[in-house]
């Protein structure tokens, strides 16, 4: 793939840590990238970042139709950079292409770009502790036309944003409730994809619970109410006795997670037991009352792991591991972010370093 480059000729400077917070800062270039019917994906190009132009009428401000991805670059202690399984997310952004109705990039593609934009902004890569470079991969429809059709016109692009710490004050257990109103996705449906939609659907139950005091709600599924999915925007795993167990992607509901499947293939490499299966919410209030409940945590490539200390179902809570962060959430975090920082070695060989500019 040809990449045309635009150098953006007022350049601007990398942040002090403490002002990156998340996802507000954004480096100099962007990637962007067009579909149309006839010519198929064309046009790849780095630019100075900046406003996209779009009709009033584009099919995306409409129908929603678009999907993205997220994942990180990290500079090692010898200043490379390297990015962690983004193949994982080339496919995945795929997936959901192939659900929304958007047409699909080669995933070769789809890291090559990735790999260039990164290496052409790879000075806003920071490198205190905890920090890296956010990337947002995401494909959305252009059709300057409001009937309701099969999407014909298309934008790849990709943003870059350093970011601080999820955790400033350092790894701590949260308070989640269990959410018996609101469902995030169905059998059948988008929850299975990265999509906008289901971000914004999940809004007001986070809303309700922040305003109740707990960081985030834990999804039951849509049909039967009886079995938890997600945690907030995340992946979500129990350590029930000698097993960690989490849902299943069976239903097509639950985003598989390359967080999620890291953890699973760095725990079985362990050898510890790991159960995909349906978890009803009647096995973990169980499970907590007995206090077989040993850890939860969440998953995913903000955080990596969110531990959770508490679960609130029903009006009743549920305290788990006296709040405090178990032994397995500990190591998956450290082993994890010490292998994506390049701290640790990489016996998998997840990491892909960046060719320096």
């Amino acid at each position: 793939m040809r990449i045309a480059f635009t150098r953006n000729e007022r350049p601007g400077k990398l942040p002090p840590t403490k002002e990156l917070g998340w996802g507000t800062v954004f480096t100099d270039h962007m990637f962007l990238m067009d579909y149309g019917d006839a010519e198929g994906w064309h046009g790849p190009r780095i630019v100075p970042f900046g406003p996209i132009v779009l009709s009033p009428a584009a099919s995306v401000l409409h129908y929603g139709a678009e999907v993205f991805e997220g994942l990180k670059a990290y500079r090692r202690a010898d200043g490379v950079v390297q990015l962690f399984r983004p193949m994982e997310n080339a496919l995945r952004l795929n997936l959901s292409c192939e659900r929304i109705g958007l047409p699909r990039l080669n995933p070769e593609d789809t890291v090559e770009a990735i790999r260039e934009i990164v290496r052409t902004d790879q000075s806003w890569v920071p490198s205190d502790p905890g920090t890296s470079l956010y990337i947002r991969p995401f494909v959305f429809a252009t059709d300057p036309a409001l009937a309701l059709h099969g999407i014909h016109r298309a934008t790849f692009a990709i943003i870059l944003s350093p970011v601080g710490s999820y955790f400033p004050d350092g790894l701590k257990p949260v308070r989640i409730m269990i959410e018996t109103e609101d469902v995030r996705a169905v059998r059948g449906g988008t929850g299975y994809t990265k999509c906008g939609g289901n971000y914004a659907a999940s809004n007001r139950a986070g809303d309700r619970a922040m305003e109740k005091g707990y960081a985030q709600v834990l999804w039951l599924d849509g049909v039967e109410r009886r079995y938890v999915e997600e945690v907030g925007a995340m992946n979500v795993m129990f350590k029930i006795g000698e097993r960690v167990v989490t849902p299943s992607l069976a239903d097509g509901s639950i985003l598989p997670g390359i967080t999620r499947k890291s953890c699973i293939e760095m725990m079985r490499s362990w050898g510890m037991a790991v159960e995909e299966r349906k978890v009803g919410v009647d096995e973990l209030t169980r499970a907590a009352e007995d206090g077989t409940l040993e850890e939860a945590w969440g998953t995913g490539t903000a955080a990596v792991i969110s531990p959770i200390g508490e679960l609130s179902y029903g009006g009743k809570s549920y305290v788990v591991n006296g709040t405090e962060i178990g032994p397995t959430s500990r190591r998956l975090y450290d082993e994890l972010t010490g292998l994506q920082w390049g701290s640790r070695p990489d016996p998998f060989g997840w990491t892909v370093p960046i060719p320096k500019s």
